[in-house]
């Protein structure tokens, strides 16, 4: 096999690109990624470079992963500032490294893109020695592959890549037939809490509306845009996605952008922007002008969940981190990723605290289980 790397994703066709993919994962589109590098999304000064790898078989490509030169870690939402403080305080430089992900975008998937039938498995393996090779190449501290999905995370298992885990919470639907059913499901006090903050919405005069991307008008992406960066600011933040970004993802992809769009009166006072596949909505980004008491559970869990159901979708994933998801019906779900030190020497220190760190994480988890929110869990506490 013949090992490419590319200065940008646009330099692969589009078509051989998806044809690599195995489901509508809406985050490994080729318009996804390339409309993060078409639309100032991914520069240079942010500490992106792209970069991404194909393997080709008589001019064929035949496995591609998404790939980053790094000069620092923002927008990967797996933690290693520790592991470069580390470093520098050896003298040593731990940036550039080598990343393997979705920018800005802390959702499971695949990230070796292999494709289908015979040999798969032997192309996902030659995919892991390239990059390796690379980082080796470049003289890199490292090469990292963030939120591997379940066939990724089993290829690197058996490999000198050190493993780490995260918790975030997901939903997954049951076969409910519409909200008050899913609300049955839960204990008496959560499901009047999750009634009365929908409730406070509708008091406060606010309608709530979802629209896919083709269902936009321009005012509403110059909304939708003004808002997110609202909550950026407020936080301090750096707001790397462009308004021309969104109306890109709306024209590209337009069934797979869901937005959750809350008005009082004409005004829209506050958005929530998600992406879907077939069977799972991705809960993205959120923004308000208002601070209003149960809006942004409304937006941002409520509205999904009902769309969900009545899409009869089976997942929801509503985005990082936020003990407070259970209370509405999200639980834990292990998230992975996988980190190939180069110096053994770091590689011995890094393996030892994620095995301390692993055992804190395990525990975490049945704190958080203990307050789940379903009545079945409840019943045998």
């Amino acid at each position: 096999m013949q090992t490419v790397v590319a200065q940008s994703i646009s330099e692969i066709p589009s078509a051989e690109w998806d044809a690599l993919r195995s489901d509508d994962h809406p985050f490994l589109a080729h318009a996804f990624l390339a409309g993060l590098e078409q639309h100032g999304c991914i520069r240079a000064d942010y500490g992106w470079q792209s970069c991404p790898m194909g393997l080709y078989e008589a001019g064929k490509l035949v496995a591609a992963a998404p790939l980053y030169l790094k000069g620092n870690s923002h927008g990967e939402f797996v933690f290693d500032g520790a592991w470069a403080n580390a470093y520098a305080r050896h003298g040593l430089d731990y940036y550039p490294k080598l990343l393997c992900a979705v920018p800005y975008s802390p959702v499971t998937g695949p990230r070796l893109l292999v494709g289908a039938g015979p040999g798969a498995e032997s192309r996902r393996n030659a995919l892991i020695d390239a990059l390796e090779q690379q980082a080796d190449a470049f003289g890199l501290s490292s090469i990292h592959l963030n939120f591997a999905d379940r066939i990724d995370t089993e290829a690197l298992a058996a490999t000198a890549w050190l493993p780490r885990f995260d918790w975030q919470f997901h939903w997954r639907n049951r076969g409910w037939n519409d909200f008050d059913d899913f609300l049955a499901a839960l204990t008496p006090k959560k499901r009047k809490n999750i009634r009365q903050e929908r409730q406070q919405v509708a008091a406060a005069g606010i309608d709530c509306e979802i629209r896919h991307g083709d269902e936009l008008g321009n005012e509403e992406w110059h909304a939708l845009h003004r808002l997110y960066r609202s909550t950026f600011d407020a936080h301090g933040n750096h707001p790397a996605l462009t308004e021309d970004f969104f109306r890109h993802l709306g024209r590209t992809m337009p069934r797979q952008v869901v937005t959750v769009l809350c008005r009082r009166g004409a005004r829209i006072i506050a958005v929530a922007f998600c992406l879907r596949s077939a069977d799972t909505l991705y809960g993205r980004y959120w923004g308000a002008e208002e601070q209003v008491p149960g809006l942004h559970f409304e937006a941002c869990y409520y509205q999904g969940i009902d769309y969900c159901i009545r899409h009869g979708l089976r997942h929801f994933e509503p985005g990082a981190q936020g003990e407070h998801k259970i209370a509405r019906g999200f639980l834990p779900v292990r998230t992975h990723s996988f980190h190939r030190i180069r110096d053994p020497r770091f590689a011995t220190a890094i393996a030892d605290a994620l095995h301390r760190e692993a055992q804190a994480m395990a525990m975490y988890r049945d704190d958080l289980l203990a307050h789940s929110p379903y009545r079945e869990c409840a019943e045998s506490r």
